[in-house]
C-alpha cells in the first residue's frame, strides 16, 4: 500500500508539476494586487479539487456507461502524457493544457481562477486521466481513499507554489523552472510509456 502511495504521490506531482504552475499563474495575475492573488490562488485549487473529486469517485462508472474498457483508457492516457512530456522536455507550452487562444483570452479575464488556472492547468486532461487510471489500479476502497487524500496533499503543494509565485521565480529563476520541468518531464515519459504497455498488455489477453 506504501508503495502504491508513493507511486501515487510521485505520478500526481509530475503531472501537475506545481513549480511550472508558477510563470503562467505570475503572468496572468502578477500585476495584480497580493490579496487578489491569494484569492484566485485559493479558488482554483478548490475549483481543482473539486473536478479531481468527481473524477476519482465516478471517473470509472462514466467510462463503464460509455462501454470504455480501464485497459483501453490506460494506454490512451498514457499517449496524452508522453505528449505533456514532451512539451515538458523542450520547455514549451503544453497545448494538451492550454492553447494559445484560450492564453490570449484568459489574459484578458478578470477571473482566472476557474479557467484556465483551476482547469485546465492545475486540473487538466493529463491529471484527470492519472486520477482515474490510479483508482483503477487500486481495487479498493481504501486505495481509493489514498488516491484522493495523495491528490490533495499535491494540491495543497500547488497552492502553496502559487502563494510563493514571486519567491519561487526569484530563487532559481526562469530557467530553474524549465530546468526542473525538463527532469519531470523525462520521469514522464517513462510512466507515460509504462501506462501504454500495461495498457495494451491487458488488451491483448481480452483479445
Amino acid at each position: 500500500m506504501l508503495d502504491f502511495l508513493i507511486q501515487t504521490f510521485l505520478t500526481l506531482f509530475v503531472v501537475m508539476d506545481p513549480i511550472a504552475l508558477v510563470p503562467a499563474f505570475l503572468g496572468m495575475a502578477g500585476m495584480r494586487p497580493r490579496n487578489e492573488q491569494l484569492r484566485l490562488a485559493r479558488k482554483a485549487v478548490i475549483v481543482a479539487g473539486s473536478v479531481m473529486l468527481f473524477f476519482a469517485l465516478f471517473g470509472q462508472a462514466f467510462l463503464r456507461y460509455l462501454g470504455i474498457n480501464l485497459a483501453a483508457f490506460r494506454a490512451s492516457g498514457g499517449v496524452l502524457l508522453f505528449l505533456m512530456a514532451l512539451d515538458m522536455i523542450f520547455a514549451r507550452t503544453s497545448g494538451a493544457r492550454e492553447t494559445s487562444e484560450e492564453e490570449i483570452e484568459a489574459r484578458a479575464r478578470e477571473d482566472i481562477s476557474v479557467f484556465p488556472l483551476g482547469i485546465p492547468l492545475i486540473a487538466g486532461p493529463g491529471t484527470l486521466s492519472s486520477i482515474m487510471i490510479l483508482t483503477g489500479k487500486s481495487e479498493s476502497l481504501e486505495g481509493d481513499l489514498g488516491v484522493i487524500v495523495v491528490a490533495f496533499i499535491v494540491l495543497g503543494i500547488c497552492y502553496f507554489a502559487l502563494r510563493s509565485g514571486t519567491r519561487v521565480i526569484n530563487l532559481i529563476g526562469k530557467t530553474g523552472v524549465n530546468v526542473i520541468s525538463r527532469v519531470l518531464g523525462v520521469l514522464l515519459a517513462a510512466l507515460a510509456v509504462q501506462y501504454i504497455a500495461d495498457g495494451a498488455r491487458s488488451l491483448l489477453k481480452l483479445g
